[in-house]
């Protein structure tokens, strides 16, 4: 027994030395540039191929070839990505998802560029470069994990890497060079992947996808290390193989047997689930970046072009519709995309498991063999598939309350691939499995009428999941969670209601796809296929439906035309470039050829002018209609015009809404303590907000202000202390809860949702709030100075004054009693700011609570009633602002706070 735990202690060292050394060039590659390499795994097969085939293929030395593999292309491979992928997208500023992005991309690319080159056909003649004793392994594992954690920590070049990590443009400007360290970390990753590869392909079946996907599954160890600490990286990872290779010793039976051996098989993807969905978090800065999941405009005609190319295969036969059938329902497929990431804005990668889910529970009920239920016809069978699988859309929507970007991928992708692991590689569920067509539809030409009408529903659900209340919902929370959360959307539920839908669509399609093959084949839902969908989606056009189609098309079409890979390698380029026209390649080419165009404005000679004004003289000014800055505004600022323009209009005076502020309770609060990661940024606080009052918040940086906003508007729960709106105790309530009781904000940055019009914008507060008034829209807009053509313009172009209006016109359509103001009067100038003083004086005196928090110390002494000083987490003096700024001026204090 001892010898046999020996021996299986030898083989659980030589695979976790294999995943240390994943977990170390994630490690460092995350650490020198701040993305998640998802082609890690692509790069270790890449690698292996090449090696196979200096050394197999061309009979170079096994020496000679390791050289150029490990010292010149895998170094060489991660420099180019950093050099014409990563670099500009960090120079542009992009975000972490819009990185990770480019990274899939990457991933998707070199497995199909892969399978262009080498083949789909497993291979097991891969070299052996280092002999099956796990103690040379071992040692290189530790000794690159010395090496790497003593540069970083005592070097320079260490020091230059942490700083442009949690810096970039700082580091720069503090005379780093940047390119020079995130190359350097690049290569690093990319030849410790390299390195993976080649030791793991003699012992594993080296082909495209099983390669990458392997190694993926270790990243786990790196998630475990909270991507920072290599010593905890290459521990978990040294645990995980030894415990993995000493369960093999275990032989249940049962009907559970094969499961219970799948989880010991796979204790890196047990560990991934866990580390992915239950310890905290990473990554979690930013979810899809918005230019991703955009709208993208539709070409004139398009849709009459596509429905006119999906009813040309009625007229194939043969091998030509066998392949036709595929693209309906993997179209259903990509429309679950279109619903979680275009619209809802979260960043899913596990939707081919839903799809495969869909097929197996089809098949598994056609079959009569779904545990409690009789064998029922394929079409009721299809329909209770959806039905089972729409719950399980949980798995994923669960963690994406709380986890965003990086977080939520890993997360999604975790799922996905512990559902291939073990699901669909159970033989109890896929033994012997077949998949029928439904009766009456089972030649090709007559199913593929059955999956038109199928994709039609499809789309109609799609189209009315972003319609309506639930759409402009969708696209608020997409746009800016915070702010959506702010007007009264409730987002966690929404985010339910996104993966859930789109889990039903995905077993939807999954089961169409399944019954055009005829069978239930796991390999076309594995974990990588879910790579490519979404970023096939992405690239096409996140938002847009025809996008899907046309991506179901290509998938479909150029892998069946073509060598296989083609299409993988296609999209691959697409989303590598994804940051460069975020619109999708319909948007850079119609910008390109805007551009492009030469000018052709016709425009009148001096003559002609003068012809046109004797015939149509111009008519008489129209009257000025009076402002709260007390300037005019003609009524030519209501004609259309350039967006850069809609803000000199300024707001008309109007009274607020009858019923606005009225009867409003004080917001209080008592003894109110708040900490971030033990230091206390709030020290018993005790506030109250009166109605019919402006309060104001003033004090230097770092003094509490923004802390205790975010307290009150529930996006940070006190550690101590309550808040209260009048008698009820509101400490606990998520933000979107006290907007439905009354209290709106605004936000320091704007938080308006580009994607929606102006008027959308303002009825989203309206629709979410606390009351349900028809005309609080309209009521808004015009108190704003919104109500002109300003109104249908989307958000995304306006101005930052305008943008201001905005904001606040859509918190007031939710006829709150209290609002607050976070530095309301940012970016605006003289007279928007005197505009906007107006109009908070005139809300306060129809009885609503304000509490602003402000730099702007003048706007403070003219606009409020009572000012509270912040300094160090504590208030050190209250009072009207004439007796409490004077102090500040005595004191020498009075710009501090700017």
């Amino acid at each position: 027994m001892s010898s046999l735990t020996y021996d299986l202690t030898l083989a659980g060292l030589s695979v976790g030395s294999a995943a240390a050394l994943t977990g170390i060039g994630l490690v460092v590659t995350y650490r020198s540039t701040g993305v998640l390499n998802f082609a890690h795994g692509a790069i270790a097969m890449v690698c292996a191929y090449v090696l196979r085939q200096f050394v197999v293929e061309w009979g170079w030395p096994l020496w000679a070839g390791a050289t150029v593999t490990l010292l010149v292309l895998a170094p060489g491979i991660g420099m180019l990505l950093e050099r014409f992928v990563f670099r500009p997208l960090a120079v542009l500023g992009s975000d972490p998802a819009q990185t990770l992005v480019a990274s899939i991309g990457v991933f998707v690319l070199l497995v199909g560029g892969a399978a262009l080159l080498w083949g789909q056909g497993a291979r097991d003649d891969a070299p052996e470069l280092v002999s099956a004793d796990p103690w040379g392994q071992l040692a290189v594992a530790l000794v690159l994990a010395a090496a790497v954690g003593a540069v970083i920590r005592w070097t320079r070049f260490g020091r230059e890497l942490r700083a442009v990590v949690d810096d970039r443009q700082l580091a720069v400007l503090g005379g780093i060079d940047a390119d020079r360290v995130a190359a350097a970390g690049w290569a690093f990753g990319s030849f410790t992947a390299g390195l993976t590869g080649v030791l793991l392909a003699p012992y594993v079946r080296l082909d495209p996808y099983g390669l990458p996907l392997l190694v993926m599954e270790v990243v786990a160890v790196a998630v475990v290390a909270r991507m920072r600490s290599l010593p905890v990286a290459v521990v978990t990872a040294l645990a995980i193989g030894i415990a993995q290779s000493q369960l093999t010793r275990l032989h249940p039976s049962g009907w559970g047997a094969p499961l219970i051996q799948a989880v010991g098989t796979n204790l890196f993807v047990v560990a991934l689930l866990i580390a992915a969905l239950v310890m905290p978090s990473v990554g979690t800065r930013d979810a899809l970046p918005r230019t991703a999941g955009a709208r993208v405009p539709t070409p004139p005609g398009a849709w009459i072009v596509a429905i006119v190319l999906f009813l040309l295969p009625l007229g194939f036969a043969g091998s030509d519709l066998h392949t036709s059938v595929q693209v309906p329902a993997l179209g259903v497929v990509l429309l679950s995309l279109v619903v979680v990431t275009g619209r809802g804005g979260q960043i899913s990668l596990g939707q081919a498991a839903y799809a495969g889910l869909g097929a197996l529970f089809t098949a598994l009920l056609a079959a009569g063999r779904f545990p409690g239920l009789p064998r029922l016809p394929e079409l009721a069978a299809l329909a209770l598939a959806v039905v089972l699988v729409a719950p399980l859309g949980l798995l994923t929507g669960w963690p994406a309350i709380s986890r965003r970007g990086l977080a939520l991928a890993l997360a999604t992708f975790a799922v996905g691939v512990g559902v291939s692991r073990f699901v669909f590689a159970q033989p109890y569920a896929i033994a012997g499995l077949s998949l029928g067509r439904p009766a009456g539809f089972e030649g090709d030409r007559a199913y593929y009428v059955l999956e038109l009408a199928l994709l039609a529903a499809a789309l109609l659900a799609t189209w009315l999941l972003r319609r309506g209340r639930t759409g402009r919902a969708l696209a608020a929370m997409r746009d800016h969670e915070s702010g959506a959360s702010a007007a009264g959307v409730q987002v966690p539920s929404l985010k339910l209601l996104a993966f859930v839908s789109g889990a039903a669509l995905a077993a939807l399609g999954g089961g169409m796809l399944g019954m055009g093959l005829r069978a239930f084949d796991p390999g076309a839902y594995d974990p990588v296929r879910g790579l490519l969908w979404f970023a096939a989606v992405v690239v096409l056009g996140a938002d847009s439906t025809l996008g899907a189609l046309a991506a179901a098309a290509l998938l479909v079409g150029l892998d069946a035309g073509a060598r296989g890979g083609v299409a993988a390698a296609l999209i691959g380029v697409l989303a590598i470039l994804v940051g460069r026209f975020p619109g999708g390649p319909y948007e850079a080419l119609r910008s390109a050829t805007t551009r492009l165009r030469p000018g052709r404005g016709a425009r009148l000679t001096e003559q002609g002018a003068r012809v046109r004004r004797l015939l149509h003289p111009a008519g008489p000014e129209p009257a000025p209609s009076p402002t709260l800055t007390g300037l005019t505004a003609s009524t030519a600022h209501r004609t259309p015009r350039a967006p850069e323009a809609a803000d000199d209009a300024q707001p008309p005076q109007e009274p607020p809404a009858p019923g606005i502020g009225t009867h409003a309770p004080a917001l209080t609060t008592h003894n109110l303590q708040a900490r971030y990661d033990g230091f206390t940024a709030l020290d018993d606080i005790t506030l109250t907000v009166p109605p019919a009052h402006i309060t104001a918040v003033v004090g230097p940086n770092g003094a509490g202000k923004s802390t205790l906003f975010h307290c009150l508007a529930g996006t940070h729960r006190p550690a101590h202390g309550q808040v209260r709106l009048g008698a009820r105790d509101i400490t606990n309530l998520p933000a979107h809860a006290r907007t439905r009781l009354g209290i709106a904000r605004t936000f320091q940055q704007l938080a308006v949702f580009p994607s929606l019009t102006v008027a959308e914008n303002v009825r989203v507060g309206a629709e979410q709030g606390r009351l349900q008034d028809p005309s609080a829209v309209e009521r808004s807009l015009r108190l704003l100075g919104l109500d002109g053509p300003v109104r249908s313009l989307p958000a995304a172009d306006l101005p930052t004054g305008t943008l201001r209006r905005v904001e606040l016109a859509r918190a007031l359509a939710g006829a709150p009693r209290v609002l607050l103001l976070d530095e309301p009067a940012a970016g605006l100038d003289t007279a928007e700011v005197t505009a906007l003083a107006r109009i908070l004086k005139a809300l306060a005196a129809d009885g609503m609570a304000l509490l602003v928090v402000e730099h702007d110390l003048d706007l403070v002494a003219d606009l409020a009633d009572t000012v509270h000083v912040m300094a160090a987490g504590r208030i050190v003096a209250s009072g009207p602002p004439d007796r409490v700024l004077d102090v500040l001026d005595a004191a020498g204090t009075r710009e501090a706070p700017a």
